[in-house]
């Protein structure tokens, strides 16, 4: 598939000339990083943005912030907590509009081992179970968009490990905050073929983003020590991976909202604004494993979900 985007264009760079008017964003990690980026570069073009986060005040300071380029409404959002996601869910909903964008953005990476108030591990609840609740929820207003397209976040670091589905919520394995990071950003990927397989026939496009290695509050956890550390363990060189500007991280995702070529594909894993090549054998540095795009993977792994939140989580219009 060709593109002229590359690893160093930005999220303004892939929206010249488009016009967003009319469009309903939902973008969760809404108030930093490749959230708020994504959402300014969003309303810039026209688009209405509704933004969700957990620090109340901190969301608030980036709505305003983003207004001065367009419309855009803040909302609380904290995915280790069902009644907070079906609530930011009913806000959306109320606003009775289609969603026409649902940038499942928001994500905690390698912190230390805790769980939310059901009792799944905190990275798994807020990376994956946490979107998946809210996508379900969703659903009716993504349907009644005319092109409605999901972008995932995902991460290069899925790599480290499949989802374990033996033991999914760590209940019996020893805890590794790197392995369940890349758990639950291999669960991310599986979540946009899941909502491709279930919903692409009624028109949702759904992707997988990898937006490239970003200094932003993500990292908090990581130090120099832990690079290495890293590094020496999976044998990659961390020397070949570009650090981005945040505004070059939001780009694949805004490229994935608007590319046409990529409208009714079935998912696809995306980096650099361009589909990834697909591995058998990790490098880490770049494209995607068979078993983080693979059908029966995204089946089983939204039956574990279903289990871990103890209520069906449907992708229809009903």
């Amino acid at each position: 598939m060709q593109t002229k985007f590359n690893l160093d264009s930005t999220a303004d760079d892939v929206l010249a000339g488009i016009d967003l008017s009319g469009k309903l964003a939902v973008v969760t990690g809404g108030a930093a990083g490749i959230g708020k980026e994504t959402a300014r570069a969003l309303a810039s073009r026209g688009a209405d943005v509704v933004i969700g986060g957990r620090n109340g005040e901190e969301l608030k300071d980036a709505a305003r912030e983003i207004s001065s380029a367009g419309n855009v409404l803040a909302r609380e959002l904290d995915l280790l907590s069902s009644a907070s996601v079906r609530e930011f869910a009913a806000s959306v909903i109320s606003r009775d509009r289609p969603v026409d964008l649902l940038f499942l953005n928001a994500g905690v990476m390698a912190c230390p081992l805790s769980r939310n108030p059901q009792g799944i591990e905190t990275q798994l609840a807020t990376n994956f179970v946490g979107h998946a609740c809210l996508s379900s929820a969703l659903v009716p207003a993504l349907l009644r968009a005319a092109e409605p397209r999901v972008i995932a976040l995902s991460s290069s670091a899925h790599q480290m490990s499949p989802v374990v589905f033996s033991d999914i919520n760590y209940e019996r394995r020893a805890y590794d905050p790197w392995e369940a990071y890349a758990q639950s950003k291999t669960a991310t990927a599986l979540l946009a073929v899941k909502i491709s397989l279930e919903l692409g026939a009624s028109g949702v496009t759904a992707h997988a983003v990898h937006p490239g290695g970003v200094m932003t509050g993500l990292l908090k956890h990581m130090t120099g020590n832990i690079a290495a550390e890293l590094s020496s363990r999976y044998k990659f060189d961390t020397s070949k991976i570009k650090v981005k500007t945040i505004q070059e991280g939001a780009a694949t995702s805004v490229w994935a909202a608007t590319e046409p070529a990529l409208r009714n594909r079935p998912a696809c894993y995306l980096e650099d604004c361009r589909v990834a090549e697909l591995l058998d054998t990790p490098i880490y540095t770049r494209g995607v494993m068979r078993y983080a795009l693979d059908p029966e993977n995204a089946a089983a792994l939204w039956r574990a979900a279903e289990k871990l939140v103890g209520a069906t989580l449907p992708l229809n219009a009903g």
